[in-house]
């Protein structure tokens, strides 16, 4: 019987990016800017004065040193504190959909067989642009791809939902190969003006082509198994949506954009996804210490390493826990898949490893990998 092969992936990287010292030098200017505005109030006790914030601040906090961005100049102008992507007009190609296509011809051209044989379009992000047309049909007539597509959205899990999705799909022989790209735009939905997340999120987009073994070639990757969980929370939200256009007073509101909290997050999230990845691994025969490779989702340095610890058993090597949110920050859907593509190289045949996603939901993927000869 055939099984889902990751035959190939694909990066898109944004050619602009702002480093830690950037970003808490406009922060801090907009900080000051609204303690002078509201001096009055700060004093009666009405408004809370902004605490400034600093380099070694975000990098404790979090791990990340830099991040790439869509637009730099308005993220950092004080006076915006947002991103300054202009709408496009509805025949051209969309910013997001740009950014996916970019992403899945490199996979494509690792890959080295024609769109004819891709027989299915995922795009798993956690924001979309629009509710319809699917971004995904946007970029399978792009790349000139037959059969069907479909836009899935499980916040930051949404590519191990979308590989499983294409396991599914051609285990069943729905199809023989599926495209499934991660676009995010996170900047776009990041509060630049609240100095406990304004530093958290990049742009970036990935594609991963996923095929059947009676057909795949040399190399790649057999999904040895998948496995998804999900579990309601509040603790990270984003209230943005089609309603709010009935309430326009509520449109830019700081729950209209991300929202966490995030010491409850780690309580709830570690060991939920330790205890997921130590079952599946031994459901699957495998011993979770013997992993040669996790590419887990690029959240926050702490809860990495933590997740690392609990499922190794000891402390990993940067070897074994690949780490890129310094470089990439937080990505959301495509945090493993950049992890997975940039370090996996010097992997032997018959090497395994794991990619694992984890988010808001909360929700949880593991897709466990062998590398083939």
């Amino acid at each position: 019987m055939s099984h889902a092969v990751i035959a190939a992936t694909g990066l898109f990287t944004p050619d602009q990016s702002i480093s830690n010292a950037e970003l808490a030098a406009a922060y801090n200017a907009y900080a000051e800017r609204f303690n002078a505005d509201h001096a009055a109030e700060i004093a009666e006790g009405e408004v809370a004065e902004l605490t400034p914030s600093s380099v070694e601040f975000i990098e404790k906090a979090s791990g990340i040193k830099s991040r790439f961005v869509l637009d730099k100049a308005g993220v950092l102008d004080p006076a915006r504190m947002a991103p300054n992507i202009p709408e496009r007009a509805d025949e051209d190609l969309s910013i997001m959909a740009e950014m996916a296509v970019a992403a899945a011809r490199q996979a494509i051209a690792a890959w080295g067989k024609p769109v004819s044989e891709i027989g299915a379009v995922l795009c798993a992000a956690s924001n979309m642009p629009r509710p319809y047309p699917a971004l995904s049909i946007e970029v399978q007539q792009a790349l000139g791809i037959d059969g069907f597509a479909f836009d899935m959205n499980v916040a930051c899990s949404s590519a191990t939902f979308g590989i499983k999705t294409a396991a599914d799909f051609i285990a069943s022989g729905s199809v023989k190969a599926v495209l499934m790209v991660n676009p995010e735009v996170c900047s776009a939905h990041l509060n630049f003006k609240d100095r406990d997340s304004h530093f958290i999120f990049g742009d970036v987009a990935t594609a991963v082509i996923v095929e059947s073994s009676d057909q795949a070639g040399p190399g790649g990757w057999d999904v040895l198994g998948t496995r998804l969980k999900t579990v309601f929370s509040n603790n990270i939200r984003n209230n943005f949506g089609f309603l709010n256009n009935a309430a326009p007073e509520g449109i830019g509101q700081p729950d209209k954009m991300f929202v966490q909290q995030g010491r409850k997050v780690f309580k709830d999230v570690v060991p939920m996804v330790s205890d997921m990845i130590v079952d599946h691994a031994r459901d699957l025969g495998i011993d979770p210490a013997t992993l040669k490779r996790m590419w887990l989702h690029q959240a926050n340095i702490n809860m990495n390493q933590f997740i690392g610890r609990k499922v190794l058993g000891r402390e990993p090597t940067p070897e074994e826990n690949v780490i890129i949110l310094d470089e990439y920050a937080n990505t959301s859907s495509a945090g493993s898949i950049i992890a997975f593509h940039l370090r996996q190289q010097d992997m032997a045949p018959g090497d395994t490893g794991l990619i694992c996603s984890f988010g808001a939901g909360y929700s949880a993927g593991t897709v466990f990998v062998r590398k083939r000869g």
